[in-house]
């Protein structure tokens, strides 16, 4: 008898984005991510009410009432009309029609629920999107999670549509990155920071990462996810609605996230929140950010940032919104760490100076979608929490440095993401390194005689070619200079660094992508070759 082959199933989710993918034919990835997003989202709502719907009939006689939208108010439960229903638009899913169904549908949703006004996708009509593809890809959505109850349901549904999120955003490439943040980079920040308890903020808040990985953070903890509340900006209204979404999918209030085209310059939606944590990615390097209209801001308390680079008005917008006692975890380009242009070095020495920054961290290469540019994560804190068994003044005197740049494993040829294990090694240090003592002697600007290394430090110690604590001392001795190289140096085990054999090797990386550019040209030439030229 012939053997069976072992095979192992793939999750869920990567199955029904297989299914979804091919149901795309001749639609954008960037158009197609608001069809399917927009049936994930509609499957979950439907849900959450039939159930309750469900629960209100039982209880009819004794007054209750299931087609009072009062009822699902009082239970956080958005109101569903009847020809909005998934069961209605799964009995209507052969019909030609079916994307006018389904956009009515989103209409309706919207003019009984206030707080979704203006957010769902009305492109289910469209011509170039195929009825009967609409109607198995709604047969699709329609099996994800079926028979589970509520709870059950919103989890899986939630992870599928964050999932989604992921893969759009890889099959949109360098646009993808505009609304989506990577995983492994955001679970990095929220880890780091360990958002308990408090408000949560986010002024440049893409599709509602941060958020979505805040409350997965405490839950995961057993936390009270009550006990946080988020607040947020963007000025993309396509990606505010699928913020909007991911949130509401989650269960998450969005009340606080906010819209405006100005930006959270020109027009800052929440002028008077001190947040407890911030957590964010903003736009790398950005000239046109309407620098020339506010050179005396109040926000810039640390020197008036360039009218050509953006970079340091977010520092300046970030540390503006701490509380007294705040933390923020944000992505900046690696530029940050040395430029001097414009004043950026005199602003980049005050935050030093001024005991603001905490920690950097050299991020891998290739873990962004929508750009090549080198980053790091800068920690910042006002002041350190009497209560958490830090000494207030590690703050003012050190800086831990983070050289993880060798971190991360390759998803495909372009893009490279960080594993648990590599999330846990950088977070670990931080944390043994916060909750330890400072350096002896750091404020005198002196190491102790074995290196840097206090003996007995919590749980923290300098690893060569990975991590130091630096005394401010020593940052003003090297210009300022917020490199994680200058700092840690190299592994122990580098010692004996083969140059022949590096080189070597990053000449085969060059051939290879060298040949891949000409393999690009082939095709564009034998493309443009078959355009048919006007006569």
């Amino acid at each position: 008898m012939a053997k069976q082959k072992a095979t192992t199933e793939e999750p869920l989710e990567k199955q029904l984005w297989k299914a979804a993918d091919k149901l795309r034919k001749n639609i954008d990835a960037a158009e197609y991510k608001h069809i399917v997003l927009g049936l994930i989202f509609l499957k979950y709502i439907s849900d959450a009410f039939e159930e309750l719907y469900a629960r209100l009939k039982v209880v009819e006689a004794n007054g209750a009432d299931p087609e009072d939208k009062d009822e699902y108010k009082a239970e956080n439960v958005f109101f569903v009309p009847q020809d909005a229903r998934w069961s209605y638009l799964q009995s209507k899913a052969k019909q030609p029609e079916i994307g006018k169904f389904v956009d009515e549908a989103m209409d309706a949703i919207e003019k009984e629920n206030a707080s979704l006004k203006g957010v769902l996708p009305k492109v289910f009509a469209r011509q170039n999107l195929d009825p009967t593809s609409l109607g198995e890809l709604i047969d699709l959505v329609g099996n994800i999670a079926l028979g589970d109850a509520k709870a059950r349901s919103a989890d899986v549904l939630g992870h599928v549509f964050e999932y989604f999120l992921g893969e759009f955003a890889l099959a949109e490439g360098k646009k993808g990155g505009q609304f989506y943040t990577p995983r492994s980079v955001v679970e990095l920040l929220v880890e780091m920071l360990e958002p308990y308890k408090g408000r949560v903020f986010d002024p440049c808040c893409g599709s509602g990462g941060m958020f979505v990985h805040s409350e997965k953070f405490v839950t995961e903890h057993q936390g009270k996810v009550n006990d946080i509340s988020i607040y947020g900006q963007e000025s993309n209204q396509t990606t505010w609605r699928l913020a909007k979404m991911n949130l509401a999918i989650r269960g998450i209030d969005s009340s606080q996230v906010k819209w405006n085209n100005e930006g959270s310059f020109l027009n800052d939606a929440h002028k008077d929140l001190k947040a407890d944590y911030i957590i964010a990615n903003p736009p790398f390097n950005v000239s046109d950010w309407g620098g020339d209209l506010m050179r005396t801001d109040g926000r810039w308390q640390y020197g008036t940032p360039p009218t050509g680079n953006a970079n340091f008005a977010w520092m300046q917008h970030f540390i503006y919104h701490l509380a007294p006692s705040g933390q923020a975890g944000v992505v900046l380009a690696k530029g940050a760490l040395t430029s001097k242009t414009s004043g950026e070095g005199d602003i980049r020495k005050a935050l030093v100076e001024n005991g603001l920054i905490d920690c950097i961290v050299n991020l891998p290469a290739k873990l962004f979608l929508n750009t090549q540019i080198p980053a790091a994560l800068w920690f910042m804190s006002k002041k350190f929490p009497s209560s958490g068994g830090v000494a207030e003044s590690r703050g003012g005197q050190e800086i831990l440095f983070i050289d993880a740049r060798n971190l991360g494993h390759l998803i495909n040829r372009r893009t490279r993401e960080l594993s648990q294990e590599d999330i846990d090694k950088i977070t670990s240090t931080y944390h043994n390194w916060r909750n330890s003592p400072p350096l002896e002697g750091a404020g005198g600007g002196k190491f102790p005689s074995n290196g840097g290394v206090v003996e007995d430090r919590g749980g923290y110690e300098d690893i060569a070619g990975f991590c130091a604590s630096t005394p401010i001392s020593k940052v003003a001795e090297l210009d300022y200079v917020l490199t994680p190289g200058r700092y840690v140096g190299l592994p122990d085990e580098e010692d004996d660094f083969n140059f022949a054999e590096r080189f070597a090797g990053l000449k085969a990386e060059l051939e290879e992508q060298l040949k891949e550019e000409a393999r690009l040209n082939e095709i564009i030439a034998d493309n443009l070759k078959k355009i048919k030229m006007p006569e």
